[in-house]
């Protein structure tokens, strides 16, 4: 069901006679320990930067945020979701990086009536024929940026391709973009447990396979110790390779450095694009945390001036879910990535960039946006969702 914008007015105007809230409470549960835990940290950070630019409130509210560490299993996250829903009473949740926790987390989720808006992970199941009103996706579904590159280096002329990723929701389906939107061969499908950090295996398959070109989506830790293995294996001095923007995002510059140089990446955002929102979030990231933001970062950062911008909509009056439903949808915000708009799947219609890893005029590592790939994308799994009304 695609949300008719007309009728927001009118459901807000319903739910401004209910009382409202006298606070917001959050759940933020993502992976803040262990190999996996640098997005969840950036995530974190860039959610924390948008709450202090209000102030410590949510639509005028003061917000409590309760936290909880996932450490990227689907068991703990759900346990302490649970716990979030039931003790805490919260009224929103997002945070979680990973897909598998995604889903272990979901179901309680919703049938605890709470929104979930989700900062990282974007399964093909919650686009598709498992969607549901209480979530909101609005970072990316996971197929997306793969789906990007493989057009982009279809369009290269690349024509066999070895690919990589790990074994999980998240890992599956980013292989699995890849190749509905590549056009040639692929020399050899590989999958690896996620976490893994040791990859000489992987990289003697891909010496033996004679590819042309590798893409790979290793999130976090996971890329920067492969990036780390293929360049001093010397596969990286004549072998072409790319990969999603989460693969090559400023943390894992940070840790590789210049070898990354020139490497090609698809993204839905970048830190250079040029819009009044994202330029006020890099900058005001900059001077917070002394660093450039990730993607990720970005992605936090706007998930709470989404909600913020809900709540207000709503006159704090949380309980009027089909209100508050009315004022996501609408996402009345100023993305960090330009132009936002969700799909009637409630997955965002991404526009995805190619960006390179360069040196700037200062000698610093990062990427710059070379070119628009795909404009405004539409997810591969929305025909698929049937959205059930509230």
């Amino acid at each position: 069901m695609k949300l008719a914008p007309l009728a927001l007015p009118a459901l807000l105007a319903l739910s401004f006679s209910a009382q409202a809230a006298d606070k917001i409470k959050i759940g933020f549960v993502s992976t803040l320990s262990g190999p996996l835990s640098g997005l969840g940290i950036e995530i974190r950070d860039g959610f924390r930067l948008a709450l202090k630019e209000t102030d410590g409130k949510i639509g005028g509210l003061p917000v409590e945020v309760v936290e909880g560490d996932d450490q990227a299993s689907p068991d703990v996250g759900k346990q302490i979701v649970d716990r979030m829903l039931k003790r805490d009473k919260v009224d929103f949740m997002t945070g979680v990086v990973y897909s598998n926790v995604m889903l272990a987390v979901g179901a309680p989720t919703f049938a605890a009536k709470t929104f979930y808006v989700s900062a990282a992970a974007g399964p093909a199941s919650l686009a598709g024929a498992q969607c549901n009103p209480y979530f909101f996706g609005l970072s990316w579904q996971n197929d997306g940026q793969a789906e990007a590159m493989g057009t982009y280096m279809t369009e290269k002329g690349f024509k066999n391709v070895f690919i990589l990723a790990p074994n999980y929701a998240g890992g599956r389906e980013n292989l699995a973009g890849f190749k509905r939107y590549f056009k040639g061969k692929i020399a050899q499908e590989s999958y690896v447990k996620l976490g893994e950090l040791d990859f000489a295996s992987e990289l003697s398959q891909i010496r033996a396979a004679k590819p042309d070109a590798v893409f790979f989506f290793l999130p976090g830790s996971m890329g920067t110790n492969f990036l780390k293995q293929f360049n001093a294996s010397g596969l990286g001095k004549d072998l072409p390779y790319f990969v999603p923007g989460y693969s090559a995002d400023e943390d894992t510059i940070q840790a590789v450095g210049d070898p990354m140089v020139g490497l090609y990446n698809s993204s839905h955002w970048a830190w250079d694009l040029d819009n009044a929102a994202n330029r006020k979030f890099v900058a005001a990231f900059r001077a917070q945390y002394k660093r450039t933001p990730s993607m990720y970062a970005f992605q936090g950062y706007d998930v709470a001036r989404l909600i913020d911008r809900a709540v207000g909509d709503v006159k704090g009056n949380v309980e009027d879910k089909k209100a508050l439903h009315a004022a996501l949808a609408a996402a009345r915000f100023d993305s960090a990535r330009g132009s936002f708009k969700f799909n009637s799947n409630q997955f965002p219609i991404n526009s995805f960039y190619l960006r390179q890893i360069q040196k700037d005029a200062n000698g610093v590592v990062t990427n710059k946006t070379v070119s628009r790939i795909i404009d405004s994308h539409t997810d591969s799994y929305a025909g698929e969702c049937k959205m059930k009304p509230l």
